[in-house]
């Protein structure tokens, strides 16, 4: 029996393991640093069908309709004008049972936890050393616990220390110049919303989504991304970040950016500097890395938690069928998506009068053209 052992417990950690947890040829654990796994209470994500699908494969199409909801299209706004600019059709890529999904992230990490004996998940295991033995690889964490594993899965986020210590600390995340502005707002407070769909707002240097999380329509979630010069010394501050002094200065920048009804009933709400990856390391024989310890996107495609479910599904299949072909699958399927993400911010974050008009022009265009939707969402939503 191989033994897997994968660092770290967040969305693509948890799903592989599900994978490999029914295979009686591997034995399967998981080692997080933090003696608890962070459920991040109320706030969302999105999951397209590409990853409702492999999902469905553990079960998810069983998790109770009132703790998910099925956006049937996303309306873009232009912020300046609060005026809808037209709306683009997502559902027209479901299937019966694969469904365009919003939900809280805590549902997502409950779901896939559940799912798996206490007894695989070892917490407050700090991973400080890697080495390998022939064959095998030796990990070192706090306290000097040793463990000996025939496969490594580094799944431990964008600030990966598992990547650095097999990258001798060489690849390292960049700030993306902006920060995410997270927070949670109830319908009551929404001004003339289509409550069945995502709402996507557009502006200078400022972009928002609203949607539902659940079924009863009552939470909504609220991500913004706003672009935000940091110094290196306030990038290697975190605790700024939830400084309260920190957040109300940037929810005062926003005060021409958001409706004064929104922005002043956001609860919940978070600020945090976004990272993103600017290169690829490429694995050595059996270690491997998925989710944002492979690469970790501009969030401006909603498919951060979509592609760490399919780099876990593509690893679990490369691993169980031996075959050599993971990193190069993932990493061709990585730069499609980082350079429509990288499309996606510019475009929602332009300014100049002239460009915001043949933008405006084009999505309305290019919402309703089906070649081009096969093409730029139809070649990931259906995996």
């Amino acid at each position: 029996m191989k033994k897997i052992a994968i660092v770290g417990a967040g969305i693509s950690g948890l799903f592989v393991a599900n994978l490999f947890k029914e295979n009686l040829d591997y034995q399967v654990t998981i080692y997080e640093k933090n003696t608890s796994i962070n459920l991040d209470e109320g706030y969302g994500i999105q999951l397209s069908t590409n990853s409702i699908r492999l999902l469905n494969r553990i079960g998810f199409n069983t998790l109770e309709s009132k703790d998910r909801f099925n956006p049937e299209k996303i309306d873009f706004y232009e912020i300046n004008h609060k005026k809808k600019i037209c709306d683009l059709n997502i559902s027209e890529f479901n299937s019966e049972n694969c469904k365009y999904t919003t939900l809280k992230r805590s549902k997502l990490i409950e779901f896939l936890k559940d799912k798996l004996e206490d007894n695989i998940i070892k917490y407050d295991h700090n991973i400080e050393k890697i080495e390998k033995n022939n064959n095998q690889i030796i990990l070192t964490f706090n306290e000097n616990i040793k463990v000996i594993c025939d496969h490594l899965i580094i799944s431990d986020g964008v600030f990966s220390k598992g990547k650095s210590l097999i990258s001798n600390n060489k690849i390292k995340p960049a700030y993306n110049n902006s920060i995410a502005i997270r927070g949670n707002i109830s319908r009551k407070n929404l001004n003339n919303l289509n409550e069945k769909n995502i709402s996507l707002f557009m502006g200078n240097n400022f972009h928002y989504v609203i949607y539902p999380v659940n079924n009863d329509n009552e939470a909504f979630n609220f991500i913004g991304v706003l672009k935000y010069k940091l110094t290196a010394n306030e990038l290697d501050n975190y605790g700024l970040f939830k400084d309260k002094g920190f957040i109300q200065s940037v929810k005062d920048k926003l005060q021409n950016k958001i409706s004064t009804n929104i922005l002043d009933n956001l609860n919940n709400i978070k600020c945090f500097p976004i990272f993103v990856s600017k290169g690829y390391l490429e694995p050595t024989d059996n270690i491997f890395l998925i989710g944002d310890a492979f690469f970790a996107f501009p969030p401006s495609f909603a498919q951060g938690a979509s592609q760490s479910i399919e780099g876990g599904s593509e690893l679990f299949d490369s691993i169980i069928n031996k075959k050599n072909n993971f990193y190069d699958d993932r990493a061709s399927k990585v730069k499609m998506i980082n350079n429509r993400s990288k499309l996606n911010q510019f475009a929602f974050h332009v300014s100049n009068p002239l460009i915001v008009f043949f933008r405006n022009l084009s999505l309305k265009i290019l919402t309703k053209n089906k070649k081009f939707l096969e093409n730029y969402l139809g070649k990931i939503y259906k995996n």
